[in-house]
């Protein structure tokens, strides 16, 4: 079957589907905080619904550490704040001399950098280690094809849900995320380079500049120090986004693709399909870094060419795209797997779509590509960002049928192709 032959009424009927799902969902379990009895809760009634069309389904676990990812906006904030208040103290009551002071205001703030890049940039476990452990699971369903398996395709989502963002939250009219991050991150590097150079200067004869930087580039520390509060308010732990768009709309995506299939009579010759439910993303890709560690030989060494494509939020129809540079542009996807996708959106009729970039954070999909995964991620949303991501707005009444309409289309005209041609 080609997508041209798929029958409308049976993605208009999941469309339905997936909206009154995603109420459900998050009426019945509430926000889903990565790795808490929510997350389990809604993946167990997600696997009772995939039972009825699946092949197989079953659940992975794994240990992660959900606060590990963004807790170091609090201890890197109260680090800085700290070095530049007592530091200021010792020096302005002649304690300690200034380039005493620049020299821990400089360290404090290379490791805060270094926690900072290996985390949020690298989404490296950096910090696990120090925080407690909980079990995440990942759940998997299996269309099976009628012959031997030659192909593999699985449509990704994550269920989690994210822990609000205040700068979002109350920045809805007003840049408040670009002005509190620009401030943090810049103020932190400015003030890096001017420990460096004042630290030089008490050693070094660097005239009137050097005299300058000994004795009064201080002062801009204090204006690091009070950025940094901003930086200590901007994760709010204990509110936990309801995760309508981001990303129980991805989630559904997988589910009901493996559904219209099914509902649309189409067994594939040598092709599975499946729909991959992971956990952990808010976490830091956690569950798909898991998940790409226990099945490397098996999506890669097994002689199954096997692609995932990661759905995650189909809300803002102008920005749905195949997202081939992911990890802050750090991490470059499949481009075989990414143009395919293009191609199949433009079959389903949708020629619009753009190859991006998600400039600012990842998807689960940057962590099977990392893992040497054949990957690539679908999404529509406003990467200014949407003002409902990552806060209390992300609820069902902000779901858009026909973001999550066109969605479907591409996925289910990508499988068909993949199905066809696999990456050739």
């Amino acid at each position: 079957m080609k997508f041209s032959e798929f029958p409308q009424s049976v993605i208009k009927e999941n469309v339905d589907y997936t909206i009154k799902e995603i109420t459900n969902v998050i009426k019945k379990y509430g926000p889903r905080e990565s790795g808490n009895e929510n997350c389990l809760a809604a993946q167990k009634h997600i696997k009772k619904e995939m039972d009825t069309f699946c092949d197989e389904t079953r659940f992975e676990s794994y240990k992660m550490s959900p606060k590990a990812f963004l807790q170091w906006t609090k201890f890197v904030s109260v680090a800085i704040i700290l070095a530049v208040v007592v530091c200021g103290v010792l020096v302005f009551t002649g304690v300690t001399a200034y380039f005493v002071a620049q020299c821990v205001v400089g360290a404090v703030i290379f490791v805060s950098l270094f926690i900072t890049v290996m985390e949020f940039l690298m989404y490296k476990q950096f910090m696990d280690v120090f925080y407690k452990k909980v079990e995440g699971h990942n759940l998997l369903g299996v269309r099976k094809p009628r012959g031997e398996v030659k192909r593999r395709i699985i449509i990704s989502g994550h269920i989690d849900s994210a822990y609000e963002w205040r700068h979002i939250l109350y920045g809805k009219k007003f840049p408040l995320m670009t002005v509190c991050m620009g401030a943090t991150i810049g103020g932190a590097f400015i003030s890096l380079i001017i420990s460096v150079i004042a630290v030089i200067a008490e050693f070094a004869d660097m005239g009137a500049f050097g005299e300058f930087m000994t004795q009064y580039s201080y002062y801009f520390h204090f204006f690091t120090a009070v950025a940094m509060i901003t930086l200590f308010l901007f994760v709010d732990f204990k509110t936990i986004s309801p995760g309508a768009n981001d990303n129980l709309t991805g989630t559904y995506a997988a589910v009901t693709a493996l559904r219209m299939l099914d509902m649309a009579g189409v067994d594939f010759e040598n092709t599975e399909v499946c729909a991959m439910i992971t956990d952990g993303e808010e976490a830091g890709l956690r569950g798909c870094k898991q998940w790409a560690k226990d099945h490397y030989d098996e999506y890669v060494n097994s002689g199954v060419e096997t692609a995932i494509l990661c759905v995650d939020t189909l809300t803002d129809l102008e920005y749905l795209n195949v997202y081939n540079r992911d990890m802050t542009g750090t991490v470059k996807h499949n481009q075989k797997f990414s143009q395919l996708v293009m191609d199949s959106a433009v079959e389903a009729g949708h020629d619009d779509l753009k190859f991006a970039n998600v400039f600012f954070g990842s998807s689960d999909a940057a962590a099977f590509t990392q893992a040497g995964i054949t990957s690539t991620c679908l999404a529509a949303m406003d990467p200014a960002p949407a003002d409902y991501y990552h806060n209390r707005r992300d609820n069902y009444d902000r779901l858009v049928p026909e973001a999550i309409k066109t969605g479907y289309e591409v996925i289910l005209s990508t499988i068909f192709n993949f199905d066809q041609n696999g990456l050739g």
